[in-house]
Parts: C-alpha cells; structure tokens; sequence
C-alpha cells in the first residue's frame, strides 16, 4: 500500500442557496478517496455505523480504493448539516452528530501499515496520532485540521505538528494557531513549528506552498458554476497526495505540480453535490483541466 488515509465517512444534509440535499455522502476521507483514486490506489481507514448504506462503499471500490480499514460499529454514521450563502464562503454549520466516530479509535490494517505516503484527514488530534503511530515509516505525512482542535487540544496538535511533513490549512486556521495576521508571516511560523511545508488553502482565492526549498502560489480554477463547495479542502488533498504518491517523490517540482492537481480536482468537487462530479470525472478530464490552469498561469 502506497497511500493512506485516515478520516471521516459521513451523511450529509446540505443546504445551498438553490438546492438541499439530506442523506448525502460525505465525509473528509470519502471526498480526499474519490479525488486520489485517479492517480493511486488508495487505503481507508474509517468508521461507518449500521444506516451506512453498503452501496456506498461499493462505489468507493469500484475506484479501487481498498475499504479493509472502514469498521462497522453499532449506532449512527457521523453526520453533519450545513447552510451556504449565496457568496459561497459564507457556511454556517446546523447540526453535527459524532456518532461511532465519537468514541472511534483507528486500526490500521497490517497491510496498509507500510503505507509511503499518510494523509491525516480532519479528525481530533488523539485520534491521528494512534493512527500514525501504526505506520511504520511513512515517507511523507500530510496533516489536516480545524480551528476547534487548535482552540480545544492545542497542546495535542502541536505535538503532532511537529511529528509530520504537511500540514493544510486555510488562513483563518493559520492566523489562529500563529497569532500572525500576515499569512506569508503564518506559513513561517507554522514552519517553524516541525513540518516542512505548509499548504494556505484561500477558497476561490486559491492556495499557497510554503517549505524551506519551494514558495508557490496559485490561484483557483475558474469554475462558472459552483454546486456545493462541502469537501472541496479534502478533493485538493486528494489530488494532491494522489499526484505525488504516483510520482514516487517529493521535490519542489512534484509538489508544484501535485498543487495544480490538487485545485483542479477540487474545482470538479464543486460543481456537483457531494461526490457526484468526483465519480463522474476522469484522468483525462483532470489532465484537461490541468493543462487550462498551467496555460492560465503561464506567460
């Protein structure tokens, strides 16, 4: 096994200026699978509860993504519901519901522990150490995380911090863990706490790589139609991850090119419901769109 993940599945029940959706597939580890799978075969580690509807992790197999790491336990699936403005960058969140996830701690197969390359996905920072305890030596680990965990388990994410290669954030996330307001002042602080590189996601904004070696922006994809933006962090992470676990390194090059990878694979999550565009979309079609983004941003 080449490329791990460890995260959420979920239910949720989105709601959009022009549509609802309840009961959709969601989840940060389903988005960042989906997104991964059309460059690397990927593992999951999760936890379902017994409403998770089977036929959904059917599809994520059909990807070829390998579900030997997804437990069934006795409950309620996580679920989350959220409101988008009309802005899009406006989300208030309705209902979180942990379910199994609340008191979930991961196994990783024995298959998937030489795993080379580790994404952490959004979760608390307890549950991401056990599981990166059980890789054996993973050559590049990218890390996930949210203001809640910054504000509640401080010490925690620190500690774990320091113990990865990545780390992805938006820049309200950045300036909270920092105390920086400047973000290329936060990248550099966030440096400065152990990992070599850090990922500024700034939505429709797009994205900056900060590391030692690399110093890259980029803008995002011009998408003319936003469906539903839940899990476009995690569809950039897959690309991402997925890009470079194909490529078998690490370089500033890989990781310039694993950024464009990562915003156009993100710019097909929003322009469906949960993962409709993620399962419609193909290698082609992302080598289509990457080759739009590189002529944007070339000159």
């Amino acid at each position: 096994m080449s490329l791990l993940v460890i995260g959420t599945l979920a239910l949720d029940k989105v709601e959009t200026p022009y549509e609802a959706r309840d009961e959709a597939l969601g989840g940060s580890a389903t988005f960042f699978c989906f997104a991964a799978s059309n460059f690397h075969q990927v593992g999951l580690v999760g936890v379902i509860g017994d409403d998770f509807p089977m036929g959904e992790i059917a599809k994520l197999e059909a990807h070829g993504v390998d579900t030997r790491g997804v437990e069934k336990a006795a409950g309620k699936t996580f679920r989350w519901a959220g409101r988008y403005e009309a802005d899009w960058n406006t989300r208030t969140t309705l209902d979180t519901q942990l379910g199994v996830f609340e008191n979930w701690m991961p196994t990783v197969p024995d298959e998937m522990t030489n795993a080379r390359f580790v994404f952490l996905a959004n979760a608390a920072p307890a549950v991401q150490s056990a599981a990166l305890d059980q890789c054996e030596n993973p050559e590049f680990v990218m890390l996930d995380t949210m203001n809640l965990w910054i504000d509640i388990a401080r010490d925690e994410l620190l500690a774990l911090i320091r113990r990865v290669d990545g780390i992805v954030l938006n820049d309200e996330e950045a300036r909270m863990l920092t105390g920086q307001r400047n973000l290329i002042k936060a990248a550099r602080a966030v440096l400065a706490l152990g990992p070599k590189y850090v990922i500024l996601k700034k939505g429709e904004h797009g994205a900056f790589l900060v590391g030692k070696d690399v110093h890259f922006s980029l803008p995002a994809y011009p998408v003319d139609n936003v469906v539903d933006p839940t899990g476009a962090g995690d569809s950039f992470a897959g690309g991402f991850m997925g890009y470079i676990s194909a490529a078998r390194n690490t370089d500033p090059l890989t990781l310039k090119r694993a950024m464009l990878y990562g915003t156009v694979t993100a710019s097909f999550c929003v322009q469906g419901f949960s993962v409709e565009e993620l399962v419609r979309h193909d290698r082609g079609r992302v080598e289509a769109r990457f080759n739009e983004l590189l002529s944007i941003t070339s000159f």
